[in-house]
């Protein structure tokens, strides 16, 4: 199976990247390589199952059936009913996330397909290339030149945040050298200034499932186990054994995700515990700003340091 993918940075809010993208049936408006569009039978852009078919401008028609539209997490799939390539079992997806440290949007664009015998290793780049980066570098022309507004009345996450806390910048690294720092569960004390002391429980492996890290921060005395490390999505998570602080359930981790165009890192770090509601108006923006946005801004700064 081959697989085109193409992310970027967008800087607008992603209430405003999400507005441009979610229609359908609107990439004319975005795409210069497209000249028209329609929504068979009469339905809405909206409608999951509804195919659009457009024209590419040399003449070609596409036809591509939306799969999934998700209005909280900002992100949609297609396949293609008849293909602007000759590919089999395409499936394509667009997310969109957040930049917390900015203001920003996160985008990415992949599609997995199968190339026919002969083709094999053609089109992940064709496609990569040619349609979604050009398609990401046409809408952030669209918006620096437009500076369009977030919708009146949009509302983040449709409700609630995906977590209690959720934080996430970018990182002036390529995403194998920012994981190849952060993947290490005992070396945080390397990188995060007011960490000391860290070590793993009985000598474990670092990337052990199960080991646990037990370490200083400031003067309190922590213990985490380490619950999940996954590599292929540069990802993981943890949960809190022994601490001070007046939490319960407490589960966290980061997750990295490259930034094609500019060999940046595009990071995430989440938090969940119960508290009380008293206790989280001084938790919430200690664990943000100090813990996750420092962990990100401290990485990058190591790193910075090592290529000068």
């Amino acid at each position: 199976m081959a697989r085109a993918y193409a992310s970027t940075i967008i800087e607008a809010p992603v209430e405003t990247v999400w507005s441009l993208i979610r229609d359908f049936n609107g990439l004319p408006s975005w795409v210069p390589a497209v000249a028209d569009s329609t929504i068979e039978d009469g339905l809405d852009a909206d409608v999951v199952g509804c195919v659009r078919a457009f024209h590419l401008r040399d003449g070609t028609l596409v036809r591509e059936r939306l799969l999934s539209l998700d209005d909280h997490r900002y992100g949609f799939s297609y396949n293609f009913e008849t293909p602007a390539f000759p590919v089999d079992n395409y499936l394509a997806r667009v997310a969109l996330i957040p930049v917390t440290n900015g203001n920003a949007t996160f985008a990415e664009w992949e599609a997995t397909f199968d190339e026919r015998p002969g083709d094999e290793g053609r089109y992940g780049e064709i496609i990569a290339t040619n349609v979604f980066k050009a398609g990401w570098d046409a809408l952030k022309a669209r918006i620096a030149a437009e500076t369009p507004a977030p919708p009146a009345g949009a509302v983040r996450w449709q409700g609630l945040p995906p977590h209690k806390v959720f934080c996430s910048s970018v990182i002036d690294a390529p995403v194998d050298a920012v994981w190849a720092m952060m993947r290490d569960f005992a070396g945080m004390a390397g990188w995060h200034d007011e960490i000391s002391r860290m070590h793993m429980l009985g000598g474990v492996r670092a990337d052990k499932v199960s080991g646990v890290r037990d370490f200083l921060f400031g003067e309190g005395h922590l213990n985490e186990e380490l619950i999940q490390l996954c590599d292929r999505s540069r990802s993981y998570t943890y949960r809190i054994t022994k601490s001070p602080m007046p939490w319960l359930h407490y589960v966290s981790g980061p997750r990295l995700w490259p930034v094609t165009d500019t060999n940046r890192t595009f990071g995430t770090w989440f938090g969940d515990w119960t508290a009380s509601p008293a206790d989280d108006l001084v938790l919430i923006p200690q664990v943000h700003d100090g813990v996750y946005q420092k962990a990100f801004d401290t990485v990058a700064a190591r790193l910075k340091t090592r290529a000068a």
